[in-house]
């Protein structure tokens, strides 16, 4: 007696409706997964987005080393720019992070709340930084007046901090929130910004200048999020262009005796050229440092466990 003449349905569609049951179920107890993005929220903070825990590879190979400095039509070979980006794969996660970097009016309410410097700089500090291509008369635009920043910067990424200014905002940030924030590690600001297999631009392999802010394509910043081309995996947005990023992570190992004055910056800036403009790319520069062209975001725990966390960078790697 077939299957169809005793009422009973075939097999195959038996198996069909027990995995559609499983699928409802665990659809149920999680949750859909959103449409792009990550898979899950971060609900003490909507302006964030949530990366899962686990490995991820981290730096470049020569090849899109040697792809690095041909997108830049070898300016930045004579240098050995992206030499340091030694290749690996490691954990990190999980955590939370701001999808756009923090804003000039962001950073406005903090310092209004704690009295903290307003970001600013004079000429001779700014001179004194050492690695200068705009002159003291391009800061002009981005500086504060009477503890508020330009009103058409307002919702630009906040730039002439230095590390310490960007960790005191999280640390505040976190009170506010009952929760811990902080600067993200390289680590994890890499694993943000390329997902865990290693492509080399947040949306992918291949350069998009429609993507991002860089170049000299607006000679200045942008509003934060204007590019949802260059949206990571995760739903990160202006991990390339606008502004490159203060992180944790200090470009030398430091010692109780020589503690680091430097520190890693990741991404790239609104006149860079796109080699640089890669999630494999670090910068060191010394965290006193306030440019027009550096900015920041925050992350924050997953829980409200205070936990210590890992600054150094990549190691234990060989180049590839």
């Amino acid at each position: 007696m077939s299957s169809r003449t005793s009422g009973k349905p075939p097999r195959s569609r038996a198996v069909a409706h027990r995995a559609v049951f499983f699928i409802l179920i665990l659809t149920f107890i999680h949750g859909a997964q959103p449409a792009g993005g990550s898979q899950e929220v971060c609900p003490h903070d909507p302006g964030q987005v949530y990366v899962p825990g686990g490995r991820f590879t981290f730096g470049s190979t020569r090849a899109e080393r040697e792809l690095a400095y041909t997108l830049d039509k070898q300016v930045t070979r004579p240098y050995g720019w992206y030499e340091q980006e030694t290749r690996g794969q490691i954990e990190a996660g999980p955590f939370c992070i701001d999808q756009t970097p923090v804003t000039q009016r962001e950073y406005e309410r903090f310092v209004q709340v704690t009295q903290h410097r307003a970001p600013d700089i004079s000429n001779d500090d700014y001179l004194s930084q050492g690695f200068l291509v705009h002159p003291y008369t391009s800061v002009q635009r981005y500086r504060w007046q009477q503890g508020s920043p330009p009103k058409s910067l307002a919702e630009h990424p906040v730039v002439l901090i230095s590390v310490a200014d960007a960790a005191a905002y999280c640390g505040w940030r976190g009170r506010t929130e009952g929760r811990r924030y902080r600067l993200p590690t390289e680590l994890e600001w890499e694993k943000a910004a390329r997902g865990t297999n290693g492509q080399f631009f947040p949306w992918g392999n291949e350069w998009d200048s429609t993507a991002l802010n860089s170049e000299d394509r607006l000679g200045t910043t942008s509003p934060v999020g204007q590019f949802p081309r260059g949206e990571s995996p995760y739903g990160v947005l202006d991990m390339a262009g606008n502004t490159f990023e203060w992180t944790a992570t200090p470009w030398a190992a430091p010692t109780p005796l020589a503690p680091s004055k430097r520190s890693v910056l990741k991404g790239c800036s609104w006149d860079d050229r796109p080699g640089t403009c890669r999630a494999a790319m670090r910068h060191g520069r010394a965290n006193k440092s306030r440019h027009i062209l550096i900015g920041f975001r925050c992350v924050s725990e997953t829980t409200n466990r205070q936990q210590k966390h890992p600054t150094e960078g990549p190691k234990n790697s060989k180049p590839q």
